[in-house]
Formats: structure tokens, sequence, C-alpha cells
């Protein structure tokens, strides 16, 4: 069974890449963990679990989801992390998890897909995503065959930075960065309330027919990217910058 969380759409298209490769279901997680909904769950095949990488790990909210979900059936479980550039040393946190879960980790594989985190980096233009997905598609292709093999993930080399980027640059990060006080609408706000919908955490209310950010942001930039009239800013670093979803998620 395959389990995704997506902000944006990179985790989604390649959950359900990888879905059709291995003729498994696929499973959005984004209802469970909004309406916290911690129900057993079943599959005699492995787990497979892809989510994006918050700063280097997966996402806080994944992470409480599972420890608090219990996993029947099958003991083996992948993880697939979506990044815009690397994974760090999410694998050591991982295998904690999974002893923690009394299951069998088969490895964490890396897929590189367009950048979305627009608090913090330049988000690509549509030509530039399409082009790092067009070089994703080889590296689904492994990953599925490997799961479908019923093979390990092979592991790569795990530098000094990788270590402190998942460790004290994501303990650091989430206090220091993680929230949503620099969220704000400008007036080209149409109040259809897509940013509500889009949200795993419903941090987000209307008020006076504009939204309002509260205080449990994980940071998944679905908010801002899936606005239809780019009406949402992050303090000034989005000035300017193209919103990205990715399109061929669509097609799924």
């Amino acid at each position: 069974m395959i389990l995704y969380f997506s902000g944006t759409g990179n985790s989604a298209y390649v959950a359900k890449r990888i879905g059709k490769e291995v003729m498994d279901d696929v499973i959005n997680l984004f209802e469970k963990i909004r309406n916290k909904d911690n129900s057993k769950l079943y599959s005699e095949d492995s787990w497979i679990i892809v989510v994006p990488t918050y700063a280097w790990r997966i996402p806080h909210i994944v992470q409480n989801w599972i420890e608090k979900t219990e996993f029947t059936g099958s003991k083996d479980i992948y993880f697939v992390m979506t990044c815009g550039e690397n994974i760090g040393n999410a694998g050591k946190y991982l295998k904690k998890l999974c002893l923690q879960k009394n299951m069998n980790y088969y490895g964490c594989a890396e897929i590189v897909m367009p950048e979305n985190y627009i608090a913090l980096f330049s988000t690509p233009t549509k030509e530039q995503a399409m082009e790092i997905i067009e070089r994703a598609e080889v590296v689904i292709d492994k990953v599925a065959s490997y799961i479908r093999n019923g093979e390990e993930f092979p592991q790569a080399k795990i530098s000094i930075g990788d270590r402190m980027s998942s460790g004290i640059i994501n303990d650091l990060f989430y206090p220091l960065f993680v929230h949503a006080k620099k969220f704000y609408v400008t007036d080209t706000c149409i109040s259809c309330r897509k940013c509500l919908d889009v949200c795993p955490t419903n941090n987000i209310r209307m008020e006076n027919k504009k939204p309002v950010w509260a205080e449990n942001c994980t940071h998944c930039m679905a908010c801002i990217n899936r606005c239809p009239k780019e009406a949402i800013e992050y303090g000034k670093h989005s000035h300017g910058l193209p919103r990205y979803t990715c399109k061929k998620e669509m097609l799924y």
C-alpha cells in the first residue's frame, strides 16, 4: 500500500507513478492527517510512504501521524522522499521510527523534484520544472523496480553536512522558521477559500472575506502555491516568484 502526503503535488505525482508501476493502491493522507484519523490500516504488501523533505527529514506532521497509527499485515516499509536538492541523513531518523513501530526498514529513496519552498528559495519556471521532472522519471522507475522486486533501497554515503542538516539544523528549523506570521493576502484575493481547503492543519480561517493564518502551520506551501490569483505572499521573499504546483500530478 502506498501512502502519500503532498503540499503542491510533487509527492502525489511520485506516489501515483510508483503505484502504476508496482500495481498497488495509492492513498492520500491529507484527510487522515487533517482530521487526526489514526484508525488502523492493513496491507498484505509492503508499505510505501511518499513524502516531501522538510529540512532534510520527513514532515513532523507525517511523523506524528505514523507514530500514532497502527500498521497491520506486512511489517516491511519503504520511504520515498521528494526534495529540491537532497534528503541529508533522513534515513537515520526513519530507522529509529521503524524500530519504534517494530517494522522492517527497507530504506529511503531520494527523488529530486522542482522546488516549492517559496518561503526561502526560488521556485522554477514551468519550463525548468518540466526539465527537473523529466530527469526524475528515470529515478522513479528505478525506485519502483526495487519495490517490485522486494529489494532494499541502496543507501548513499552520508557526509558530516548531511548529519548536521538532518540533526541540529532540523531541530532549529521548526521553532525558528515554521510559522505563518509572514503570510498575508493582497487585494487580488477573490475570497474563493481555496487556501482553507488545501491546508492540512486547518490553520486558515476567513475574516471579513479574507484568509487569516493561525499558529499551527507546517509550511507545506499549499496555500501560497495553489492560490488561483497568486494573492498570497510570504513576506517580501515571494514577490515576483512563480508559484509552483506539479501539473503532471493532474494526469493521474
